[in-house]
């Protein structure tokens, strides 16, 4: 299905030219929303050509408002040129379905065009649009692809539905018989202009961070719950949020995604208006070490030195930026049946967790592992906190994750 959209351009362009509120500005861009890109392995990534000719609508939700926006398209993991016959943007009718509301449909473009073509390893920023968005609302944006990505580019834990259909159909209000695929590809970046200057938060992480656990177009990882809180107080709606975590994510090693270290200048150091980062990482780390085979005393004391050391680097390549970087405690996951870890484990675990709360190694520190632990049993999560597995929280866990975060800690 192909809409025409000439006659809504010449309204927009007028619209464009004026903020929201009417009185013009000096209009600063921050992240909305972002979601970290990877190549997508095993079941994560779609069968090759299924994207040819076909029409991808995926629904995100900024955590601050703004008067204009731009969405930022990537081709990070392709090897060859992506052609794109055109991306639109729109207002979701509801989180979990396709559905969007016709009237608020809205072309992107790309330097003045409706077709962009984004190098091998790059992202592409839209032109900007006069769309107004508040706070958690649900955006929808369609993605019409000509060809096949050399590579997939793709964000796996999405947490939401995405709807895949042959064809273009960037202005289908419905997309009927599409098919659910409950990932994000292509799109890394919503963006917003704003009169006021919006200081952003990323939060850095693993499955931990990425959501694992959360409901599925809920919206309830700690990030999201933590933006309700930002936004739910005048004094801190100035700040935002974004998510980049990655399930399986480690500072050491490649996994599920590429280590912290290696896409700490592309996730949070390149983010506009970056000022606070709150780093969540090493679970996997200390878990893989031993999930084969048991290793020495020697290898489990290597191990905590290099989480350190990597936890080194990472603050003081942000505070170089001027970003004040949180430490968050590593969570414990006693009887987790995939990294299944003994007491050498968990002294790898506390030994690290000690080194972030001690005095000046982070700006700040959140002590998840305080928060998230039983009492009786203090190398496991809380039963009520625990989805199942002993490794990630349930959203009542999320939910406590972002309450143990003093808003205090951004100003």
């Amino acid at each position: 299905m192909r809409l025409t959209f000439a006659p809504v351009l010449l309204p927009l362009v007028a619209f464009v030219a004026m903020p929201a509120w009417g009185a013009p500005c000096r209009g600063q861009w921050t992240v909305a929303w972002a979601s970290a890109q990877m190549a997508p392995n095993g079941d994560n990534a779609l069968a090759p050509g299924t994207l040819t000719d076909s029409s991808l609508r995926q629904v995100v939700r900024p955590s601050i408002a703004g008067n204009r926006l731009r969405v930022r398209l990537s081709n990070q993991t392709g090897t060859a040129p992506l052609h794109l016959k055109g991306a639109s943007i729109a207002r979701a009718l509801r989180a979990g379905s396709a559905a969007i509301d016709a009237k608020t449909v809205i072309p992107l473009r790309f330097d003045g065009r409706s077709e962009v073509t984004i190098p091998a390893g790059a992202d592409y920023l839209s032109d900007p649009i006069g769309l107004p968005v508040r706070a958690f609302d649900d955006l929808a944006i369609t993605i019409a692809f000509a060809e096949e990505p050399s590579g997939q580019t793709s964000h796996p834990g999405s947490r939401a539905t995405s709807w895949l259909l042959r064809g273009d159909h960037l202005g289908d209000p419905a997309m009927a018989g599409a098919q659910a695929v409950d990932h994000w590809f292509s799109l890394a970046a919503l963006e917003v202009e704003r009169c006021k200057a919006a200081q952003l938060i990323v939060a850095l992480g693993d499955s931990i961070t990425d959501g694992r656990g959360s409901t599925t177009n809920g919206n309830d990882r700690w990030t999201d719950r933590l933006a309700q809180r930002l936004q739910a107080d005048p004094a801190t709606r100035h700040l935002v949020i974004v998510n980049q975590g990655i399930g399986g994510n480690r500072l050491l090693n490649d996994g599920l995604g590429p280590n912290a270290l290696a896409r700490l200048d592309r996730d949070v150091l390149a983010q506009p208006g970056v000022r606070y980062l709150i780093l969540l990482e090493g679970i996997n780390d200390i878990g893989t070490l031993t999930r084969e085979t048991p290793v020495s005393d020697v290898e489990h004391a290597r191990l905590v030195s290099r989480i350190i050391g990597a936890y080194r680097q990472i603050v003081m390549r942000a505070r170089a930026k001027g970003i004040k970087v949180i430490g968050g405690t590593i969570l414990p996951f006693g009887g987790n049946d995939y990294y299944h870890p003994d007491a050498r484990n968990e002294a790898d675990r506390q030994a690290v967790n000690r080194w972030i709360r001690e005095p000046g190694n982070f700006d700040d520190v959140v002590d998840f592992d305080r928060a998230m632990r039983d009492p009786a049993r203090p190398d496991r999560l809380l039963p009520r906190y625990d989805v199942g597995d002993a490794l990630h929280p349930s959203p009542e866990g999320y939910r406590a994750m972002a309450e143990a975060i003093p808003l205090d800690l951004f100003n």
